[in-house]
């Protein structure tokens, strides 16, 4: 059975929280890659940033539902609306970064690696040893282990 150690990529870029969203955007492109890891400046792995949380940025504001009820007005998905904001006017990674990031180790089993992918749709897995980044696993990745495999 083959495990991320055997399918990750060891050459990992990664940017921290206060790279700019156009250097990232950069980085994306130049490497053809559709996300990175954000590190501190030790290499612990302190959140990850894709494609979705770029275009997140250009998306449409969605102004929440107002209710009036009685004399008081009530805001439905208010707390929404200001982190929605927030990603909108983003310069740097740290406002569009996803924090709580699902990880593996170099010993994680493909079919355990699938799973993951699979039920958190998720498309990139940082491959940690301790916080720190050792590789990433892609959805390609795992494809062509599978097609290798049978």
């Amino acid at each position: 059975m083959l495990k991320a150690k055997d399918i990750m990529t060891a050459d990992v870029v990664t940017v921290t929280p206060d790279t700019t969203v156009e250097e990232l955007a950069r980085l994306l492109i130049e490497h053809k890659i559709s996300g990175v890891p954000v590190v501190d400046g030790a290499g612990n792995l302190i959140g990850i940033v894709t494609e979705n949380d770029l275009i997140s940025r250009d998306k449409r504001l969605h102004i929440p539902t107002i209710i009036r009820l009685f004399d008081a007005f009530i805001l439905l998905g208010s707390g929404r609306m200001e982190e929605e904001i927030k990603k909108m006017t983003a310069t740097k990674v740290a406002d569009i970064c996803v924090k709580k990031v699902a990880t593996i180790t170099e010993q994680t089993s493909l079919d355990e690696i699938a799973t993951i992918m699979s039920e958190k749709n998720i498309h990139l897995l940082p491959v940690v040893r301790g916080s720190i980044v050792v590789g990433i696993v892609g959805k390609a990745d795992v494809v062509g282990a599978i097609t290798r495999e049978t």
